[in-house]
Order: C-alpha cells, then structure tokens, then sequence
C-alpha cells in the first residue's frame, strides 16, 4: 500500500494533528517545513479561517491541509475555501463529508476523514475518502471507545485505502508500532502541541510537559461526547457534577469556553487542557524540525534492531 508520505507529497509519514483555538498557520507552516503535514484548524469564523490559509500560502509552498468539524454552523463557507484556496488536503471529523467529497476530489484536494471504528471507516472509504485516520481514545481532546492498539489493524483488515494511526504517538517507537500494525502513516497532536512554533499559551505547554502518565482524564461520559484532557480543578468539578447531574444545563455551562480559557488566557485549572495519554512522554520544548529529525531516527533505529 502506498506510504501516506507519497500520496499526501511530503517527505515523513508524520500529519500534525488539528486542534482548535491551537493550530494555526504558525504550527503548520513549521510541521510542513519540517517535513510533515501542518494541519490548520478549521474551527472558528470564516473569515478568520480565511485569514491562516492565506498565511500559510504565503509562507510556505509545502502542502498543508485544513481540518473541518462538519457539524459547525458555518461549515459550507468553510468547505469552499478549501476550492478556493486549493488546500491539497483536507481531514474532517464530526459528521459526514459526503456532501461536499465531489467538490473537493475534483479540486484534486485529498480528502482523509477521522474515524472512531471499523463501520465509518467502511463508510468513508465509500464515499471516496482518500484515506483515514483512526483515533484511538488514548488521544487529546474528542475520543471514541476503542484504543489505537485493538483498532488500527481491525481497520486495516476491512479497507483498501491507506490508513493513518492517531492517538497514544509520540515518538519513532509509536510510529514503528504504528507500522507494524499496518498503517502508513500516523497523526500527532499532544507532542506538537509543546513545540515552539506553537503559538499556545506557556501555561498551557508547561502543564503538558509536567504531566505524568496518570495525569490525563476523561470528562463527558455522561453526555456522550467524552473528552481527554489533563487533570485539573475543572475536571474534578465536572466529574463530580457528572456524578451527581448526569447530562445537565450545568454541565453545559461548566465547560463553555473552557478552551479557550486554557489555550489563550492561560488558565490551566479552571480551563480545559487537553493532552493525550503520552503527555507524560513529553518533557522537552523543541522546534517542529527537532521533533521530527528526532522522532524519524528513532523510528530507523527501531526498524534497524528487527532487520
């Protein structure tokens, strides 16, 4: 099967992973620099998505591709400047992209939706996706049930479209187990996140690169959009509200702009910090190109010992 680097015209098999109020044009421009694949954020207002696809045209001729959440209230405006930008790649997540797949295949953009289990994989690969990436729960932010371990090779075995692993990666060990189960490629969110392009609050990255591995907590079982985040004062006022008013107003209320209260203004304990379970691996603040440089050697120096 083609190796994600090939199709996607990048030199690693290495997609930064989108995070919203966090990955802008400054992050992607850097992973995509570097190698990788820098993903910007499509969450927010048209114009000011608008606004980071044209600072990144303008800074790098690498590819760089465009997440969109399907769900959000401006998601047509939102699929059209991925035509009118001529974004070479676009990963979706939140709902089904069917409607505007033709749209963007004739635009010659790679289209790679997220997906929590075999059945949407199936479901995309139907509808015309390039490829997918499957997330396991150990990731930041939104998960499903299934772990990266058990759910990567079950994908693999029921599509014939290349598949990227997500979820529990953080360096070339994560990427060559990753391999091993059959993708050909993988996502990252939580290691990039502490780079110094990131343009995160410090708070924010000092918080991830202090984690231990117990740290991180799922919110939200309850109402059925689980989250992964680091353990802080919110989510302990959460969880106990969960406890005692599952699925509540008030729990709307709780998380409302907590991540923004997090990414921008710093506040790491009562904002929603969201990590991945490898946040305890991550202890070092780097450029986009260290991390990669160093992530890809310990990936060869992992396939060199089992030669």
């Amino acid at each position: 099967m083609k190796n994600i680097a090939d199709l996607l015209n990048i030199k690693y098999p290495i997609i930064q992973g989108a995070m919203a109020w966090i990955s802008d044009s400054s992050l992607a421009v850097a992973v995509s620099e570097a190698g990788g694949l820098g993903i910007i954020s499509g969450y927010g207002p048209t114009e000011h998505v608008r606004s980071e696809i044209e600072k990144a045209k303008k800074a790098t001729d690498k590819p760089f591709g465009l997440n969109i959440m399907l769900m959000a209230d401006n998601i047509d405006e939102i699929a059209n400047l991925i035509v009118e930008y001529d974004v070479k790649v676009v990963t979706t997540g939140a709902g089904n992209p069917s409607k505007y797949m033709e749209m963007w295949k004739n635009n010659g953009t790679k289209v790679i939706p997220v997906v929590p289990s075999v059945a949407l994989a199936k479901r995309m690969e139907k509808y015309g996706a390039d490829a997918v990436i499957v997330e396991g729960m150990e990731a930041g932010g939104h998960i499903g049930q299934l772990t990266t371990m058990s759910l990567v090779p079950q994908v693999v075995d029921s599509v014939n479209i290349p598949v990227i692993a997500a979820g529990g990666i953080g360096d070339g060990r994560g990427i060559a187990a990753s391999f091993m189960l059959g993708a050909v490629g993988v996502q990252m969110g939580t290691r990039f996140l502490v780079s110094k392009e990131c343009t995160v609050h410090q708070n924010y990255k000092d918080r991830v690169l202090k984690a231990k591995d117990i740290d991180t907590e799922v919110t939200g079982m309850s109402t059925g959009h689980p989250i992964r985040v680091l353990r802080n004062r919110l989510t302990r006022e959460y969880l106990k509200l969960e406890r005692v008013k599952p699925n509540s107003e008030e729990l709307e209320v709780l998380g409302k702009g907590a991540l923004r209260k997090a990414v921008v203004d710093g506040d790491v304990e009562n904002g929603s910090v969201m990590a991945g379970q490898i946040a305890g691996m991550v202890n070092k603040e780097q450029t986009c190109k260290e991390i990669i440089e160093e992530i890809m050697k310990e990936f060869n120096d992992c396939l060199a010992r089992f030669k």
